[in-house]
């Protein structure tokens, strides 16, 4: 049986949609069964109009399924890409984090293979602080966290994040660097993700 692997973003104006479809397109090559969810917006229709970038990246994805604590339960693996946020999870991210109480409490969430990624508008604006405080998180479900470390030479020329790939944006919401960097150790994550989760499903079979 294939590995079920849910992809749970926040994205705003389409950052980290991009990395979770780079995710997903290297989880599909190592014969994962993808699934795209973000998670439930919690701006105003107002403020998300003010902003052109936001409000048109809305409407782009306005077909994109919004994740549920079931669709965790069903999964296998997950990895979830977020905005820093003060060297945090974006809100939208927590508010899903803290819905997943029940599932927790019945052991749905044990031994979940999970991963993260993340961007921010400076290269040091809290990538490592806010993809470690999501694996906290993690640690409480029970989950197994799967980070990249320094398992593949394209991780380097991304910037060698070990906790998950993460990306710069400029003024314009544009990646910083060399985009095909990025793509390869996103890929290259998502498939490390599928393999160990592969490992998981077979011993516990």
């Amino acid at each position: 049986m294939s590995v079920k692997l849910a992809i749970v973003y926040y994205s705003s104006t389409g950052t980290n949609y991009q990395l979770a479809q780079w995710a997903a397109e290297g989880a599909k090559e190592a014969g994962a069964e993808v699934k795209i969810f973000k998670v439930q917006e919690l701006a105003t229709q107002e403020v998300i109009d003010r902003n052109p970038a936001w409000k048109a990246h809305v409407e782009a994805t306005k077909d994109i399924p919004v994740i549920t604590p079931d669709d965790i339960v069903e999964a296998d693996a997950i990895i979830f890409s977020t905005p820093t946020r003060f060297g945090n999870i974006a809100a939208q991210m927590k508010q899903f984090l803290d819905t997943t109480g029940g599932i927790w409490f019945h052991g749905k969430t044990v031994n979940k293979v999970v991963s993260a990624m993340t961007s921010a508008q400076n290269a040091h604006g809290g990538q490592e602080a806010t993809i470690l405080n999501l694996y906290t998180s993690m640690y409480h479900w029970g989950a197994i966290v799967v980070a990249p470390g320094y398992t593949d030479a394209s991780l380097f020329a991304a910037g060698g994040n070990p906790y998950g790939t993460s990306v710069s944006v400029d003024q314009n919401n544009q990646i910083v660097g060399d985009k095909e960097a990025y793509q390869n150790a996103v890929e290259h994550q998502a498939k490390r993700v599928v393999t160990v989760a592969e490992w998981v499903k077979k011993g516990m079979q």
